[in-house]
């Protein structure tokens, strides 16, 4: 007797029709007949009847689909234990603060609960920093915006984020929902420095677009940059996620859409090559993706939408 004959026969008890099970197991019907009748077979008995509406358990089958049931059940958390048994050692991961600020509790939750042995190390820090670290075997993944496809990386294109234009409320008149990058250039702004990823993709915009080059004051801190801003020094662009940190944003900051339709920042998963990667690093590098994903699709990351280059 194998597992797969329970789990056939559990799942047509539970459907009632042998057809709806195949399409269901993704097997043939034929096949999945074969199965139930080798079952049978060797349990010397009727399981199974067919009726006007399908099929149904005999008495005999009725209790064995209930023994089934609890014996998959076993079988499953037999298969989780050891899974999570042979999960065990040390992964590291970088976050930039603005991602941090969304990703990072739900991803520890998410691996302390799929990998409690495994130790998660998390690092924050601005993408440029996260990138060089990667580069030194400091981290084993890392989300990125700058992704240079030359490095021997691999890389997940993850969230897609739109960007906004960000100021202290009370500075003026109220923001128009949106906004063009063209007129964002006479604008006091504060911004990282060359060297991280939002602030090469705004460059990059700004060349394309044969604009006004921007020359912002430049703050490497996310925390010390949004006191900036809402202090009234000087306007940012960011995506929403760096105002997740402030409970009550809406009271201190006015918020427009930069509008143009190709200004997006996105999001890469990036790691050193998966020969280079732990079985651990592997699952957590899964357990991220997962993260990310989920949080797009309840509405909890603003702004953001899964990456339409996703493999």
């Amino acid at each position: 007797m194998e597992l797969r004959q329970l789990r056939y026969f559990v799942r047509v008890v539970e459907l009632g029709s042998m057809s709806r099970a195949a399409v269901d197991l993704d097997v043939g019907q034929p096949a999945l007949s074969q199965q139930i009748g080798r079952l049978e077979g060797e349990l010397s008995t009727r399981l199974l009847q067919r009726t006007s509406k399908g099929v149904s358990p005999t008495e005999a089958g009725l209790a064995f689909f209930q023994q089934a049931q609890l014996a998959l059940r076993h079988a499953d958390e037999a298969a989780r234990a050891a899974q999570r048994s042979r999960l065990s050692g040390s992964v590291s991961v970088g976050l930039p603060p603005t991602t941090a600020s969304v990703l990072g509790l739900p991803l520890m939750l998410a691996v302390r609960e799929r990998y409690p042995e495994v130790r998660l190390h998390l690092v924050e820090s601005l993408s440029g920093h996260l990138s060089a670290m990667l580069n030194a075997r400091q981290l084993d993944l890392a989300v990125l915006f700058d992704t240079d496809p030359g490095r021997r990386w691999s890389m997940t294109p993850l969230v897609e984020e739109r960007l906004y234009l960000i100021r202290a409320r009370g500075g003026g008149k109220p923001l128009p929902p949106k906004v063009r990058l063209a007129h964002v250039g006479d604008l006091p702004l504060i911004m990282p420095s060359g060297s991280h990823g939002l602030r090469a993709t705004l460059e990059a915009a700004v060349a394309a677009g044969r604009l006004r080059r921007l020359l912002p004051m430049e703050i490497d801190s996310l925390a010390m940059l949004m006191d900036a801003v809402r202090a009234g020094i000087g306007c940012t662009i960011q995506p929403r996620a760096a105002l997740a940190r402030f409970s009550d944003a809406e009271r201190y900051f006015d918020v427009a859409e930069i509008a143009d339709a190709r200004l997006r920042r996105l999001n890469s998963l990036c790691s050193l090559s998966d020969d280079e990667l732990s079985p651990a690093a592997l699952a957590v590098r899964v357990a991220l993706a997962d993260c990310a994903r989920q949080l797009v699709g309840a509405g909890h990351w603003g702004g953001a939408q899964w990456s339409h280059h996703e493999a």
